[in-house]
């Protein structure tokens, strides 16, 4: 039988502190909710009333629950008033000593059988565990921020954490509505071993200038459906915060230069621009604590007219391609009212491809998404060949054939002798470099990438990738394209992986070494990510629907570019695609989708 805890005490009312408060009186438990001085404690209390209120306000909770909850918490000064609690949570400051000072004061103060559990999300359980003379029962419970909205809680034991105390910690996650994952005492543990890696490497390109704040943001959010940015999570978390995080982790995992903090984290602390809490981080709020962005000297100015930036007028677009790129493509310029010329290596090819826009341009209808009128004129904007020469006279020519160097070159070659002077020329490739395609023409100042994201119709983001030999006329085109399709269009340089997978792929190669290593399972892993940091999906679900083959190509392709030790494609990733394991197309991934 597990044990009945009655009361529990939480020390330190921050922002994790108070949630962790309310998350327990919320579900009918007494808490003893401790601070160090009457200031913070009242500080703490106007925290917690604020978080209540905000819920009764969503009709997320009645008023007389709130109350109830209020009823529940005793605020009280100093670490005596824990002497009689079933179990102690400690959320103060990511400072070892000061842990270790507040865990042998505890030892002291509180009952022989009383559980001592840390919030800490990334110092270690078992250092903070020897400061007591009961080590064994000492436990990481690692809620995430807001507490009391987030469903996912780490439960870390350490090497002597007894099974006994285990067992109830998770029957207490049970209780408390939470998603319990427990795992070993490492620099990290799950989510933030995953996650912080990601959000220096975001920091790092906007820090060499790679790409802006919002489009790194917007890409990340875009192409891959996450609840935030990277720098507008940096802020939330805080700069200080995370920089402490990665610094733990760097010192305690093994030295990987990809947790080693970038500069620019260490600057931004120093500056005393930490995020929100400050009212300015890599963005500007409104004031201190508020999640408004105000327009800062870095906030781009939309231009009136993107004729103004140097765009050039686009009208007739060529499309070049049979796949299913070429087709999405197709169908989002015809539906944005351009006249499209497709392009494929046959009659049949042309037939195939007509089929299947005219099939998705039905589902629209019967979605009631597009008029019957709207589809035929869309259908009637696209003429089929199946000849390079009948793009002479476009303005615009998106290439999405197969991802092979010298078939894209050798097709751009033909392109500059056919087409007109100043038609913008436009690669989707999604690893392969731009320059090397520009450079098969005697016009690379024209050539830019295009990197649609797959399905194209329905998905919002379009990488605008420059080259070196790019034009400023040519991204201002690409970009006013991608706004008259109604995508989001963020440039970035011409560089492995671009934004989203050169932030996304590295992640995923670090799960599947955490998942190598035995720390622990894949649907643990995957709980972790979407629970604890809302993604859409965790990161083994996703591998197996990108396929396995496709997720080492690319992490290949950034780790021979990039040189960088950490990016090394993972042995098991290697190991399963050599067995034909690529994900749900062959059957069988990281999981068996055979008996599903």
């Amino acid at each position: 039988m597990a044990r009945e805890f009655t009361s529990v005490g939480v020390v330190g009312l921050g922002t994790m502190g108070a949630g962790i408060v309310e998350v327990f009186a919320r579900n009918g438990i007494d808490v003893v909710a401790v601070e160090i001085s009457a200031a913070a404690l009242e500080r703490g209390r106007v925290t917690l009333t604020g978080s209540t209120d905000r819920a009764v306000a969503k009709g997320k909770l009645a008023a007389a629950d709130r109350d109830a909850l209020l009823s529940r918490v005793n605020f009280q000064v100093g670490l005596d008033a824990l002497h009689s609690v079933d179990l102690v949570i400690e959320a103060v400051p990511e400072h070892l000593d000061l842990k270790q000072r507040i865990f042998a004061e505890l030892d002291r103060v509180c009952k022989p059988e009383a559980i001592l559990a840390t919030n800490t999300s990334s110092l270690s359980v078992t250092e903070i565990s020897v400061a007591t003379t009961r080590p064994n029962q000492v436990i990481g419970i690692h809620f995430f921020n807001p507490a009391p909205v987030m469903k996912l809680v780490e439960v870390v034991r350490t090497v002597v954490t007894s099974a006994e105390v285990v067992a109830d910690v998770e029957a207490l996650c049970a209780r408390l509505g939470k998603v319990d994952v427990t795992i070993n005492d490492r620099a990290g543990f799950i989510a933030n071993a995953l996650l912080f890696g990601y959000l220096n490497h975001a920091v790092s390109m906007l820090e060499s200038r790679y790409a802006t704040r919002e489009d790194i943001d917007a890409a990340m959010k875009l192409g891959c459906g996450l609840p935030m940015g990277p720098l507008a999570l940096m802020d939330l978390i805080g700069l200080d915060t995370a920089y402490e995080i990665l610094d733990t982790m760097y010192r305690r995992g093994g030295r990987d230069r990809r947790h080693a903090p970038v500069p620019l984290i260490k600057q931004m602390v120093t500056a005393g621009l930490l995020g929100r809490k400050s009212g300015r981080g890599f963005y500007t709020y409104e004031r201190p604590g508020s999640p408004v962005v105000v327009p800062d000297e870095q906030t781009p100015v939309a231009s009136e007219s993107a004729l103004a930036d140097g765009a050039r007028g686009i009208a007739k677009v060529g499309v070049v391609g049979s796949g299913t790129m070429a087709t999405g493509i197709i169908e989002v310029f015809a539906k944005a009212g351009y006249e499209v010329v497709s392009v494929t290596r046959g009659a049949e090819k042309s037939a195939k491809v007509f089929e299947s826009v005219k099939t998705s341009l039905n589902k629209g209808v019967v979605r009631g998404k597009l008029s019957e009128a709207d589809r035929d004129a869309a259908l009637g904007r696209i003429n089929w060949s199946a000849t390079l020469e009948h793009l002479a006279d476009v303005d615009l020519v998106v290439e999405a054939v197969v991802e092979e160097l010298s078939v894209k070159k050798a097709l751009f070659a033909s392109l500059d002798e056919i087409c007109k002077p100043g038609v913008v020329l436009a690669t989707t490739t999604s690893s392969l470099p731009v320059i090397d395609v520009a450079m098969a023409t005697q016009r690379p100042a024209d050539v830019v990438g295009l990197h649609f994201f797959n399905p194209a119709p329905i998905m919002p983001l379009v990488e605008v990738v420059q080259t070196i030999r790019t034009s400023t006329e040519t991204t201002a085109t690409a970009k006013a394209v991608c706004a008259t399709l109604g995508k989001t269009g963020v440039v970035c340089g011409d560089r492995s992986g671009f934004i989203v997978n050169a932030l996304l792929f590295p992640y995923l190669n670090d799960a599947v070494k955490m998942l190598e290593a035995s720390y622990s399972t894949a649907d643990d892993i995957d709980y972790a990510m979407k629970l604890g940091c809302g993604y859409p999906m965790g990161p083994f679900e996703l591998l197996d629907v990108v396929g396995l083959d496709v997720s080492l190509a690319i992490q290949r392709e950034l780790y021979l570019e990039l040189r960088e030790p950490g990016f090394a494609p993972a042995p098991l990733l290697e190991h399963l695609v050599t067995a034909g394991y690529l994900g749900r197309k062959s059957g069988r991934g990281f999981r068996d989708h055979t008996r599903r």
